[in-house]
């Protein structure tokens, strides 16, 4: 019972030994209560009663009785990290056991051979013990059997054999009433989807795994790791190193096991490391390795040492002590099977080409490249990088590109098994190094078409496909409905000053659980399509419109200026330092929104000139009088392009990338011509420009007021050829997707926009902060403009900055007045802001909006 339901258990136990139950009775309830604590409570009262047990079990001259409290006591003695103590007892209760319940204790001996990491002696224990199960008709630890077996194929990497265990345990789960079992095994296929690389199934399994236990009122410290690892694969290494610190506070709180403190630890330090936080992780990973190491778990030491070393290479350390300690990392993961040992060789390999030893680098680095071939895609991903290396030592310019070429495949077949659009964009960062290798070899063995190539390569990669869209999950509309209505009760108190916070914690629930919908969604687009072509590009720019694409290489922008038939190369300034100025432009914009700021302006244009110097360089003067495309990394999506002297007065549009430039442009306009004019609540103006824009374009649909309510404009805005929305917007650097625009019913989120079958023609949103993004993965950004991008929106008009909203009403008139004469809108909105008061607050109103894409 106490794994069918745990809490009934409990309370059962302790009736019996409050009857003056008989010494056997008496064992069985205390190694109950002590299985109860073990599991889910104080390891110290789970070992109290467990010995409590074995000695009432000895008085009651069972050996059977004695053997199992010895199991128990021995598993509970290896989570205490008493690793030489609990050993001895389950030697001890295989010595007194036999038949039926040797093969239970032989379970146990697997399982702690198992948290142990040693995976051989697990496998030879759990042989052994279920051909006996079977043949007792023992459904229930036959199950178990299969499923510990399972679990150590896993950890072996022999995803096949595991699932088959899985398979043939679940069978047997569903013919009994064990319910924490069931969601264990529930638990376990996830780990299995994620072993295999589905991450959204396996997010779906540990999410409906987590619903089960929460059901049965029971702590989940196993379920956490496992979700955290599935959270750092899915490049979210934030939210996992925040969910393993917050486990092992409850777990500090109880007592708990120290093993899976250990545990925790590791995912912290591994999760704090691909979050970019070096040092929390060096400082969790030495405790972890200090644990392990006091529980004789080898295993887990090792791979506790590799992160270690990741982290410390990562502060800029190397030195040949830390060649050594991976190398030795390396081979000790490999005499174990763990799937980790190619990225250790890997490791081992970087750090002696930074120290210039290249034999050394040839021999780990050969090593770790034999993962290429086979495995999941990560472990595939860590194959081609150490091919690139191998590949760059050797002077090989066409080895790097061959090796980053078929690694970025391998990532982007992944990808495309992710539904949602956030997890398609952080995935990008496990390609990182691949793309910055080859852009490095690009520039040093080809010409600026070569580099622009795969500059390209691997640049907002999301935008290439829509998000997949869930077949009208109920669920998921529900949730999206009541986090509506929470949210504008919300604003509505905040208004009256009246206090949230009940509001907010049902908000942010409500958030989480949209979230995770979306993140369970798998991807139905089977590839990418055509590859870039920059002749394609070349062509379609003809002689009059220049494309400019910033690349980043060692920090430094380069200048790839496209069109009239060719590409050339400038080099520009430092990134980090447009970076800073560009904050500073931003701050300057906020001050001139508002009346009294003039004095600011000449501070602002300056910076607008340094801006312009340190991203274009010597290119600026040569730009032409044409059009212009800016195709700007993610980490300048804060730049007020037309702040720039060369772009004040000319006409351009801002592009994630030239492929999704290209793809906007030919992008065709949806029949019937249809407008859509929405004004939300509580705007400063009122949105004054949307009565006037109403009387210009007879027939329009006017949403306002009570009508613009979120599913109404959802309806109208699929498949408009314009639409124009007035409503306040809020920019979630947290949440992107959760980044909204305020309707009368509530926020509309970008989750709302990625429901559309096909997103207006050409947009435009006359408030704050709708072009604002988070930039994720390797150079791919999330935000409104974003998501409206893939999903048939040829061309946005948006604003990077907070905004004076009266001054927006003449920005807007005006644009529209181009739009109605058939100017695209990078004309209308040159136009427009060529037609704005001279003051300061109107013309910081014109910099602060862009046109994005090319209608």
């Amino acid at each position: 019972m106490v794994f069918a339901a745990p809490n009934e258990a409990l309370a059962r136990a302790r009736e019996v030994l409050d009857s003056d139950p008989s010494p056997w009775d008496a064992s069985v309830a205390h190694q109950v209560i002590g299985i109860w604590q073990r599991d889910w409570g104080d390891l110290r009262i789970a070992l109290h009663h467990l010995r409590l047990a074995r000695d009432l079990a000895a008085r009651a001259q069972s050996p059977d009785r004695e053997a199992d409290v010895l199991a128990a006591l021995g598993v509970a003695l290896v989570h205490a990290g008493r690793t030489r103590q609990g050993l001895a007892a389950l030697e001890r209760g295989v010595a007194v056991s036999g038949g039926h319940t040797r093969a239970r204790v032989l379970f146990r001996r697997a399982y702690a051979s198992w948290v142990l990491g040693r995976h051989r002696e697990a496998l030879e224990d759990v042989r052994r013990s279920i051909p006996v199960l079977r043949q007792a008709g023992d459904v229930i630890w036959t199950a178990r059997a299969l499923t510990l077996r399972a679990t150590v194929h896993l950890a072996l990497g022999a995803v096949d054999r595991a699932e088959a265990d899985f398979t043939a345990a679940e069978a047997l789960w569903d013919t009994t009433g064990q319910e924490h079992d069931k969601a264990d095994a529930v638990e376990s296929r996830g780990l299995a989807a994620f072993r295999s690389g589905d991450i959204p199934a396996a997010l779906r399994l540990l999410d409906e795994a987590a619903e089960r236990y929460a059901e049965l009122g029971t702590p989940t410290f196993m379920l956490t790791i496992r979700r955290c690892e599935v959270l750092m694969a899915a490049g979210l290494a934030p939210e996992a190193l925040a969910e393993a610190d917050a486990a092992i506070g409850v777990l500090d709180g109880i007592g708990g096991q120290s093993t899976r403190k250990a545990e925790l630890l590791l995912v912290a330090a591994r999760a704090a490391r691909l979050a970019g936080d070096p040092h929390t992780a060096i400082a969790r990973a030495a405790v972890a390795v200090r644990l392990f190491a006091g529980q004789r778990r080898s295993w887990w030491e090792t791979h506790a040492r590799l992160v270690l070393i990741e982290a410390r290479v990562t502060t800029g350390r190397g030195s040949g002590r830390l060649v050594a300690d991976a190398a030795a990392v390396a081979d000790r993961l490999a005499s174990f099977g763990a799937p980790a040992a190619p990225e250790a060789s890997l490791l081992a390999g970087r750090i002696a080409l930074g120290l210039g030893w290249t034999a050394d680098a040839e021999r780990h680095l050969a090593i770790a490249a034999r993962s290429r071939h086979g495995g999941p895609p990560l472990a595939r991903m860590t194959g081609w990088a150490a091919q690139a290396l191998r590949a760059r030592a050797a002077g090989s310019g066409r080895g790097v590109l061959e090796a980053c070429r078929r690694g970025l495949d391998v990532l982007d077949d992944h990808r495309m098994t992710l539904g949602a659009s956030e997890l398609r964009a952080r995935a990008t960062a496990q390609g990182a190094e691949l793309a910055g290798l080859a852009q490095r070899a690009s520039l040093d063995s080809g010409g600026p078409r070569r580099l622009l190539v795969w500059s390209e390569r691997w640049r907002a990669t999301v935008l290439s496909a829509p998000p997949t869209r869930p077949p009208a999950d109920p669920t998921l509309l529900s949730g999206l409905t009541a986090f509506r209505e929470i949210a504008a009760r919300a604003e509505a108190a905040r208004q009256d000053g009246r206090p949230v916070p009940a509001l907010e914690r049902d908000q942010r629930r409500l958030e989480r659980e949209i979230r995770s919908r979306t993140l369970h969604i798998r991807g139905d687009v089977p590839g990418e399509g055509s590859r870039f072509d920059p002749a394609r590009l070349l062509a379609r720019l003809g002689d009059e419109v220049r494309l400019v694409e910033l690349a980043v290489l060692d920090g430094r922008v380069h200048v790839l200026l496209c069109g009239q038939g060719r590409v050339r190369r400038f080099e520009a300034g430092l990134l980090a330092e447009a970076e800073t100025e560009a904050e500073h432009v931003q701050a300057g914009l906020r001050r001139l929104a508002h009346p009294g700021a003039e004095a600011r302006r000449p501070v602002v244009e300056a910076a607008g000139r340094r801006l312009e110097e340190l991203l274009f360089g010597p290119a600026a003067a040569h730009l032409g009088g044409g059009p212009l495309v800016v195709v700007p990394p993610g980490r300048l999506h804060r730049v007020p392009w037309a702040l720039l002297p060369s772009l004040r007065e000319r006409v351009f549009s801002v592009s994630p990338s030239a492929g999704s430039w290209l793809r906007a442009r030919e992008t065709a306009s949806p029949p019937g011509g249809r407008q859509v004019l929405v004004r939300g609540p509580g705007l400063a103006s009122g949105g004054a420009e949307v009565p006037e824009l109403a009387g210009r374009y007879g027939g329009s649909t006017v949403l306002e007021h009570e009508g613009a309510r979120v599913p109404r404009v959802l309806e109208e805005l699929d498949g408009a050829a314009l639409a124009h929305i007035a409503a306040h917007g809020t920019f979630r650097a947290d949440s992107p997707l959760f980044s909204s625009l305020r309707m009368a019913d509530g926020p509309l989120i970008v989750h709302d926009f990625e429901r559309l079958d096909r997103s207006p023609y050409r947009i435009i949103l006359s408030c704050c902060d709708t072009a604002r993004f988070a930039s994720v993965g390797a150079d791919e950004l999330l935000g409104l403009v974003t998501a409206l991008l893939p999903l048939g929106t040829a061309g946005v008009v948006a604003c990077s900055a907070p905004v004076n909203d009266e001054a927006v009403v003449p920005l807007m008139l005006a644009l529209h007045k181009g739009l109605s004469a058939g100017l695209s809108l990078a004309e209308a909105l040159r136009d427009a802001r060529t037609a704005l008061p001279g003051d300061a607050t109107h013309q910081a109103t014109g910099w602060s909006f862009s046109a994005f894409g090319a209608a």
